[in-house]
């Protein structure tokens, strides 16, 4: 039976775990669960995922929630997937977990906290909340701080020194990728004194391309609409109905 996945690919951990079904060809069906239509609040889905959020999956009769326990189900689940993304190796496996562990807690704050608050919040018609945005953006450089000293230093290309990526460079480069949202002024003027972040989201990139970028399309569409003056100005003038539909809840 075809793995079930439940997706909005606003999301980022959806992204995620999407990007690494179709990178190491794990056969599934993407099941639209639109959080702008409030669907993930439906009865229905509650039976997949009781706390309501995605991604959610459903595999025979094994249903599982929360993105990092999916990749880490998925990467030891299925044949054909690469040691490279959740190695036999306990030792480097604890590490992964170590770096999953402080995702949520630390760097999840900053890009979703920014964007709320900043770009995204006319079109949700609520007022720009510059405080707020500035205690995300602490939470973003404390994180990218921590990342460039303790993760990625020496040689490696990605995240504990590897050559190669895992689940967890996959799903923090995909956080950091909501920054997009704000237009490249600003996303530079954020990411621009982190040179090895900078290199490192290219180098997972790269090699999850492409299906890296096809994933991501939804957030470059999001993105063109948001730095699109018209409908900046619709946004102000309490208009931009269809943007609001699109991205409302989601980030």
């Amino acid at each position: 039976m075809k793995l079930k996945l439940y997706a909005d690919r606003m999301s980022q951990p959806v992204r995620a775990v999407i990007i690494f079904c179709k990178k190491n060809g794990i056969d599934f069906e993407e099941i639209r669960v639109d959080i702008a239509k409030r669907q993930h609040l439906t009865p229905e889905y509650a039976e997949i995922n009781p706390m309501k959020q995605l991604p959610a999956i459903v595999d025979g009769r094994f249903k599982l929630f929360e993105s990092h326990a999916i990749l880490v189900y998925l990467a030891s689940s299925f044949p054909g997937v690469a040691d490279h993304w959740y190695p036999a190796d306990v030792f480097k496996r604890s590490k992964i977990h170590s770096v999953l562990d402080w995702h949520h807690s630390n760097l999840r704050c900053g890009p979703t906290t920014i964007v709320r608050h900043t770009v995204l919040a006319p079109v949700l018609g609520r007022p720009l909340n510059p405080e707020a945005a500035a205690e995300g953006e602490k939470f973003l450089s404390a994180s990218l701080s921590k990342i460039e000293s303790v993760w990625l230093k020496g040689n490696g290309r990605f995240l504990l020194g590897g050559n190669q990526p895992s689940i967890a460079d996959l799903s923090l480069v995909c956080d950091i990728m909501q920054l997009e949202l704000l237009g490249e002024t600003e996303r530079n003027r954020l990411l621009g004194p982190y040179k090895e972040v900078q290199q490192w989201i290219e180098n997972t990139r790269n090699a999850t391309n492409p299906h890296f970028d096809e994933v991501h399309k939804i957030l470059m569409k999001a993105k063109e609409k948001l730095q699109n003056p018209r409908m900046k100005g619709a946004n102000n003038e309490g208009g931009g109905s269809d943007m609001k539909r699109t991205l409302h809840s989601r980030i």
